[in-house]
């Protein structure tokens, strides 16, 4: 292969991370605004919204890497941040909510609580 068809490549690649990641970005925005409790909410923000900022990150981390040959420690740095800090957050959250009292949300409005129902067992 010559260096345009790699570097088209290269472009492609960088493109796709990036229009992932902006559409897990905007998917984990509907989410928040469209969802119904505090847990569904907490599941879109921080599931979808790690995976579409990890997605950017690493598409200019390649950008930075094959147009300028550098390597980024801070967007890789960001990105270990990010997918650590996230879940440990939205489930001490989860938490908090549960211990004051907030209920899941439910059609009926008959919800079962697992996780109160496994502290009753013990």
């Amino acid at each position: 292969m010559t260096g345009t068809t790699i570097e088209f490549i290269m472009q492609i690649i960088i493109i796709l991370f990036l229009v992932i990641g902006t559409f897990f970005v905007l998917s984990a925005s509907i989410g928040v605004i469209r969802f119904p409790d505090v847990y569904t909410r907490l599941h879109a923000s921080t599931k979808a919204a790690t995976l579409g900022i990890s997605g950017i990150m690493i598409g200019a981390f390649i950008f930075l890497y094959v147009e300028h040959g550098m390597v980024s420690g801070k967007l890789i740095l960001g990105i270990i941040f990010i997918l650590l800090t996230a879940p440990v957050s939205a489930h001490m959250i989860g938490r908090a909510a549960h211990a004051t009292g907030v209920k899941p949300w439910s059609h009926d409005g008959n919800t079962r609580d697992a996780y109160a129902d496994s502290f009753k067992d013990e």
